[in-house]
């Protein structure tokens, strides 16, 4: 080579290089894609990993480590527990976890991780089948290599990872590509035992399909049976139904003239006795009528009663009015006439003479005042005169 020119490697794309540098002792890992470059005193880590099938170690010679997702592919040979001898071609589904704030160096720590997983897978495998025996394994052989792998959880179901935490390694799935005896007597015994599982789910087959066809032909005469009844008690109602209506028709009949009689004699004795409460009811208004005009007539006649004696008895308070004013004047001209001393004397003589000069005046009495208190004329004259009494 040119020892001018710089070493350099065009690192892949999701790869991983490791580069040694043999002075300090140090190694760094460089991530593809990337060119990598090389110090002088540097060198690349070289890979050497198993390949072929069955799996063989420095097969493969590499620079870069893929990181994945890939597979790789390998024949186990395995023996059950009864001794049968079993070829397996499996193939597994990797790829590294690359851990975050963590030295990448680890992804070198196992120099072929190719033979090393294989190798681990292996002897898994081979312990979980050994196990078990030849028809429990061909029954459920994906299971068993599943579970042998990856392990069971808390609800014994199967886990969907394996990691090899040296290397940070994942396998994430298993393919069983063929499962092939070894030798010719477990080969036959398996060619029979597939004959016989062919021959029974044939069997089967034709037993469920036998009585599947049983089940429908129950199946619709049960249904025939079924709409038979159904019809029959259609039938049955339809008739019930035929005779209530001629029963019902004929108590409408029977009682069709009864209600009708009823229902006349109901509206008679209804029309009577709205006529009876109209008839009641203009009576009371004729009788309402009758006592509004008496109470009218009478009220008028009261009125005209009152009118009639206030106008007598104006007539008479007037016709008193005026007696007391003649009085009063006849009584002025007679006490003018006889002359203040004459009634001085009449004053000053005694009783008899008194009744001599009233009697020839013609007067029953008389009353002499000072002058200093009154005298009431009119109720005086009201009293000398004898008002006609009022019939």
């Amino acid at each position: 080579r040119d020892k001018t020119r710089v070493v350099t490697y065009r690192a892949p794309h999701n790869s991983a290089v490791q580069i040694y540098d043999y002075k300090e002792k140090k190694s760094r890992v460089i991530f593809g894609p990337e060119l990598v470059a090389l110090e002088p005193d540097e060198q690349f880590s070289v890979l050497s990993l198993s390949g072929d099938k069955p799996k063989r170690p420095h097969v493969i010679k590499a620079i870069a480590l893929l990181l994945g997702p890939d597979f790789m592919t390998d024949i186990v040979t395995v023996e059950t527990s009864d001794h049968a001898r079993l070829q397996l071609k499996l193939s597994y589904n990797w790829h590294f976890e690359v851990r975050q704030n963590t030295d990448p160096t680890y992804l070198f720590t196992v120099p072929d991780f190719v033979g090393d997983a294989c190798k681990a897978i292996a002897a898994r495998v081979r312990g979980a089948v050994a196990a078990v025996a030849f028809d429990a394994f061909h029954k459920s052989s994906a299971r068993i290599i599943r579970s042998a792998v990856f392990g069971l959880d808390e609800q014994n179901k199967v886990q969907n990872r394996f990691l090899f935490t040296s290397n940070g390694l994942l396998i994430t799935n298993i393919d069983i590509q063929s499962v092939e005896p070894v030798d010719q007597r477990t080969r036959d015994s398996l060619q029979k035992a597939v004959q016989l599982a062919i021959e029974i789910t044939t069997k089967s087959q034709e037993a469920a399909a036998r009585h599947e066809a049983e089940r429908l032909e129950q199946e619709a005469r049960g249904r025939l049976q079924r709409q038979r009844i159904e019809d029959e008690s259609k039938a049955e109602q339809a008739r019930k139904d035929l005779l209530q209506l001629q029963a019902n028709s004929a108590v409408v009949e029977v009682t069709g003239q009864a209600t009708a009689e009823a229902r006349a004699r109901c509206d008679a004795a209804e029309i009577e006795a709205k006529a009876a409460v109209k008839q009641s009811e203009l009576r009371a208004q004729a009788t309402k009528i009758r006592a509004e005009a008496e109470l009218e007539q009478t009220k008028r006649r009261q009125e005209a009663e009152v009118t009639h004696k206030k106008q007598l008895m104006d007539i008479e308070l007037k016709q008193a009015r005026e007696l007391a004013e003649i009085e009063a004047r006849k009584f002025a001209e007679t006490v003018d006439a006889i002359g203040a001393d004459t009634i001085t004397a009449m004053a000053r003589a005694g009783p008899e003479m008194q009744a001599k000069l009233l009697q020839g005046l013609g007067l029953k009495g008389f009353m002499i005042t000072d002058g200093h208190s009154p005298v009431n004329l009119f109720q005086t004259a009201q009293g000398l005169v004898q008002l006609p009494s009022i019939q």
